[in-house]
């Protein structure tokens, strides 16, 4: 198979541009592949991980944590939505471990020659892209993206634009990429390029 020869394929994007739903398409695809999710590996470090959470704890103090010693994740969300340094700075202190693991899987599956999928939203803010074989952005026009991020998060625009500033414009990331796929259309729409994608990769006619 052609992907056996390009096994480790990163996929990025913007926030709110639709990488999970793309990412679905893939899995009902290709379901016996591996797919690494980097945000729930965040989530996982956050709830588990005590060198992780005691981390958090220093920097961001003892208010987001409950009665129980538990991350109050809604608090955190909160605080790193609202400002963009505090933002930074957990990410400081998630991706280490995320990018260690991630990179890690992806070496054992390229000796593999396995299909192997890295969702990862920050994948060339954390320079993951020169561990991949081939880099997937999916990508939205700028008002889409602005109102898809409004009303997930309920942020007014200030504060949404603030968020989607913080990261390498999708204009830059669609520039560097292997593969592009674009998201302002039907899901439908969507699961024809992520085909196209596969086809393009495996050589079969899925």
């Amino acid at each position: 198979m052609l992907l056996s020869a390009m096994p480790a394929i990163g996929i990025t994007g913007g926030i709110s541009s639709g990488k999970t739903t793309f990412v679905n398409c893939l899995r009902e695809l290709l379901p016996q592949a591996t797919f690494f999710d980097a945000d729930a590996m965040a989530r996982e470090l956050t709830r588990h991980d005590q060198a992780v959470l005691a981390e958090i704890r220093g920097k961001f103090g003892n208010k987001i944590f409950d009665a129980n010693g538990q991350l109050n994740r809604s608090a955190l969300r909160a605080m790193v939505f609202q400002a963009p340094e505090k933002r930074r700075e957990l990410e400081q202190i998630l991706h280490p471990p995320i990018r260690q693991h991630w990179s890690g899987e992806a070496e054992k599956h390229r000796q593999l020659n396995d299909y192997f999928f890295a969702d990862i939203p920050l994948l060339y803010e954390t320079g993951g892209e020169k561990l991949c074989d081939r880099v997937v952005v999916v990508a939205c026009s700028e008002e889409v993206q602005l109102r898809r991020l409004m009303k997930r998060t309920g942020l007014d625009r200030n504060s949404a634009t603030a968020i989607i500033a913080a990261q390498i414009a999708l204009t830059e990331k669609v520039k560097r990429a292997d593969h592009v796929v674009w998201n302002n259309c039907p899901e439908s729409v969507l699961a024809g390029q992520a085909r196209f994608l596969m086809n393009l990769w495996t050589g079969k006619n899925l």
